[in-house]
């Protein structure tokens, strides 16, 4: 079983939300990476922080989780889930922002279980399995 991350539940580990974080240790770290879009959201909300101890030290829990876990490469097949999932929901009227529809089609090409507590919208995407560890 493998798993790609959302951008909740990476934020989840970095602030050592107990269910999450105990979920993820009972599994292979092989089996979970994040995908670049989620390191991009994370990366940016840290950026937007002010200068601050709190700042620095998510900084360095970013690095540490980059150091843990690996990331899932954004390929081909990610591009044309990504193409498929955002017409798909376009045409039902359902549409969810980009980054999501890249996160979620990171999971669906790598056959992996999406994790995240966004489920509203992931489950929008067809095809997507997710598991929530927050719960």
């Amino acid at each position: 079983m493998s798993y790609v991350l959302d951008t909740n539940a990476v934020s989840a580990i970095m602030t050592g939300e107990a269910k999450t974080v105990a979920r993820l240790q009972s599994v292979s770290k092989s089996d979970v990476k994040v995908p670049q879009p989620v390191i991009a959201e994370i990366a940016y909300g840290i950026a937007r922080l002010p200068r601050s101890k709190k700042k620095e030290a998510l900084r360095a829990r970013l690095e540490s989780i980059k150091l843990v876990l690996a990331r899932v490469d954004w390929t081909d097949a990610v591009s044309e889930a990504f193409g498929e999932i955002k017409s798909t929901l376009e045409r039902r009227g359902t549409r969810i922002e980009d980054f999501d529809a890249a996160i979620a089609a990171h999971a669906l090409a790598h056959g992996a279980i999406l994790v995240t507590a966004n489920v509203d919208h992931m489950v929008r995407v067809p095809g997507l399995q997710i598991e929530d560890w927050s719960q």
